[in-house]
């Protein structure tokens, strides 16, 4: 394939030497675009979307024309999985995903399949060599999944939940039943990676949403043991490169330590957690990414460059910080306000790279 014209993003992940910050953007293909809003019009849904390979190519590639981002990633859910098991992901407006047939039994999840990437999720595959072979190695592109533990929550909720009591209760309550589950996810998780790896993804991220919701002891027993299983599992050494990797757990700033030991190259920062301190727990084990809190992209570009400054002052000199939102952008933040963002790292992270 077509070597990479911009590998800054790479080599900051496995922190090596850059003469920049890498900026990306959590949900940077999405509603905050009106040319997003107008292929969403056309593809009927957003699971249409999702499942077209060209149109999920077009919207990943569309930031990337507006802003001078340094990766891109793929657009897709990260509910694809627990769909490609038989739970019947739809969406209904206004109220975010749900599943059509919930987990409620021991049986529910005995007759869990590990699903096969390239038949029950192809339309992902394709969509990753179409992106990859689009972007002429323009930037890498990022490939995703949830974790095991964010997929168990809403494949036993049914959907979102602010309570978790469903999830919670099968945890608490029937704790073998809940490793099963979670050891056929685990399986899922890396296996789809892994085929998004081979169809071209040039690092991967595993998106612990619901993680912060656990105690310290559950989530190092039914968050962070999965996404070790999964790292391991992983097949990251591609002709000679290694493909790194990314585990993110919003929330997650108590357990930082433990997140460095899992093994993977970097971890994601949610806004609540401070870079610097970050960068003193973890020293050289793993690169960060974040951590700006997105609701700031609704302040004034001035505030914004502000902000951008500080976050990358705290981080301080050297590689190994790929800026980031500490989430995903919200739907109507103004798309100026991101080039403020994404421009203020273009010009303020050079003089932290200096040899």
């Amino acid at each position: 394939m077509t070597p990479l014209k911009n590998d800054i993003f790479i080599k900051t992940l496995l922190k090596q030497p850059v003469d920049r910050t890498p900026v990306w953007m959590m949900r940077q293909a999405g509603r905050y675009l009106p040319e997003y809003r107008e292929i969403r019009a056309k593809a009927g849904s957003f699971l249409n979307l999702c499942t077209n390979p060209e149109l999920a190519c077009e919207v990943t590639l569309q930031p990337l024309e507006r802003f001078d981002f340094d990766a891109a990633i793929l657009f897709s859910d990260i509910l694809t999985i627990p769909d490609a098991m038989g739970l019947g992901l739809y969406f209904s407006e206004g109220e975010g995903p749900k599943f059509k047939n919930p987990i409620k039994t021991a049986s529910d999840i005995d007759k869990l399949p590990i699903p096969d990437p390239d038949i029950d999720l192809r339309y992902v595959v394709d969509a990753v060599s179409l992106i990859r072979k689009n972007l002429q190695g323009r930037v890498p592109l990022i490939g995703f999944s949830g974790s095991p533990w964010t997929l168990a929550t809403y494949m036993v909720e049914g959907g979102s939940s602010k309570s978790f009591q469903k999830v919670k209760g099968l945890m608490y309550e029937q704790p073998k039943l809940m490793h099963k589950m979670l050891n056929k996810l685990a399986q899922s998780v890396a296996s789809y990676l892994n085929a998004q790896i081979e169809a071209g993804a040039q690092a991967v991220m595993v998106f612990d949403t619901w993680g912060g919701m656990l105690s310290t002891e559950d989530y190092n027993e039914f968050s962070l043991n999965y996404a070790k299983q999964v790292r391991s599992l992983l097949k990251t050494n591609i002709d000679g490169q290694e493909v790194p990797t990314i585990f993110f757990t919003k929330g997650g700033g108590l357990w930082l330590e433990d997140m460095a030991e899992a093994g993977y190259s970097a971890l994601g920062l949610d806004w609540q957690t401070d870079i610097a301190i970050a960068r003193a727990r973890v020293g050289d084990k793993v690169a960060l990414q974040g951590n700006m809190d997105p609701i700031s992209l609704y302040a004034s570009p001035e505030s914004i460059r502000k902000k951008v400054a500080t976050i990358l002052q705290k981080y301080g000199n050297g590689s190994g910080h790929v800026f980031n939102l500490g989430h995903g952008i919200l739907p109507d933040v103004n798309p100026e306000h991101v080039k403020a963002m994404v421009d203020a790292v273009h010009e303020f992270s050079p003089q932290y790279h200096l040899k």
